[in-house]
Protein backbone atom coordinates (compact mmCIF):
# COMPACT_ATOMS: atom_id res chain seq x y z
CA UNK A 1 0.00 0.00 0.00
CA UNK A 2 1.45 3.54 -0.95
CA UNK A 3 1.62 5.90 1.92
CA UNK A 4 -1.44 8.34 2.55
CA UNK A 5 -1.96 11.66 4.18
CA UNK A 6 -4.05 12.65 6.58
CA UNK A 7 -4.45 16.44 8.26
CA UNK A 8 -5.21 17.30 11.98
CA UNK A 9 -8.54 19.55 12.69
CA UNK A 10 -8.27 22.40 14.85
CA UNK A 11 -9.82 20.25 17.52
CA UNK A 12 -7.12 18.22 17.24
CA UNK A 13 -8.93 15.26 15.59
CA UNK A 14 -6.89 13.08 12.65
CA UNK A 15 -9.12 11.25 10.03
CA UNK A 16 -7.87 7.54 9.14
CA UNK A 17 -7.58 6.91 5.88
CA UNK A 18 -10.30 4.82 4.51
CA UNK A 19 -8.06 1.95 2.59
CA UNK A 20 -6.60 1.81 6.46
CA UNK A 21 -9.54 1.75 8.14
CA UNK A 22 -10.79 -1.11 5.96
CA UNK A 23 -7.58 -3.11 5.69
CA UNK A 24 -7.28 -3.20 9.38
CA UNK A 25 -11.26 -3.35 10.33
CA UNK A 26 -11.47 -0.16 12.15
CA UNK A 27 -14.95 0.40 13.14
CA UNK A 28 -16.66 3.88 14.74
CA UNK A 29 -15.88 3.62 18.60
CA UNK A 30 -12.51 1.93 18.28
CA UNK A 31 -9.91 3.01 20.69
CA UNK A 32 -6.48 3.37 20.78
CA UNK A 33 -3.27 4.03 22.55
CA UNK A 34 -1.09 7.15 21.16
CA UNK A 35 2.54 7.00 22.09
CA UNK A 36 4.68 10.25 20.47
CA UNK A 37 8.32 9.93 20.36
CA UNK A 38 10.49 13.20 18.30
CA UNK A 39 8.00 13.37 15.24
CA UNK A 40 6.76 10.22 15.36
CA UNK A 41 3.17 9.13 16.69
CA UNK A 42 2.17 5.46 17.18
CA UNK A 43 -1.50 4.60 17.47
CA UNK A 44 -1.97 1.13 19.13
CA UNK A 45 -5.76 0.10 19.02
CA UNK A 46 -6.93 -1.33 21.96
CA UNK A 47 -8.54 -4.36 22.22
CA UNK A 48 -9.64 -6.90 24.61
CA UNK A 49 -6.79 -9.88 24.76
CA UNK A 50 -8.57 -13.51 23.22
CA UNK A 51 -9.31 -16.03 25.95
CA UNK A 52 -5.59 -17.83 24.89
CA UNK A 53 -3.93 -14.29 25.63
CA UNK A 54 -5.98 -13.98 28.86
CA UNK A 55 -4.76 -17.26 30.07
CA UNK A 56 -1.38 -17.03 29.65
CA UNK A 57 -1.62 -13.86 31.35
CA UNK A 58 -2.93 -15.24 34.40
CA UNK A 59 0.08 -17.90 34.09
CA UNK A 60 2.64 -15.69 34.12
CA UNK A 61 0.73 -13.36 37.28
CA UNK A 62 0.31 -16.12 39.10
CA UNK A 63 3.94 -17.32 38.43
CA UNK A 64 5.41 -13.40 39.28
CA UNK A 65 3.49 -13.65 42.59
CA UNK A 66 4.85 -17.07 43.63
CA UNK A 67 8.31 -15.92 43.18
CA UNK A 68 7.61 -12.94 45.31
CA UNK A 69 6.07 -14.77 48.41
CA UNK A 70 2.76 -13.92 47.40
CA UNK A 71 -0.31 -16.60 48.25
CA UNK A 72 -3.98 -16.36 47.60
CA UNK A 73 -4.21 -15.92 51.25
CA UNK A 74 -2.37 -12.65 50.91
CA UNK A 75 -4.90 -11.57 48.11
CA UNK A 76 -7.94 -12.17 50.22
CA UNK A 77 -6.58 -10.30 53.23
CA UNK A 78 -5.68 -7.37 50.76
CA UNK A 79 -9.49 -7.29 49.07
CA UNK A 80 -10.74 -7.70 52.37
CA UNK A 81 -8.93 -4.54 53.61
CA UNK A 82 -9.77 -2.31 51.18
CA UNK A 83 -13.23 -2.95 51.53
CA UNK A 84 -12.91 -2.40 55.67
CA UNK A 85 -11.41 0.82 54.40
CA UNK A 86 -14.74 2.20 52.69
Amino acid sequence: MDPLTTKMSSRGQVVIPEPIRTQLGLEPGTEFVVVAKDDVLVFKQLAAPSWEQFESLIVEARRQARSVGLSPRHISQSIAKVRRSR
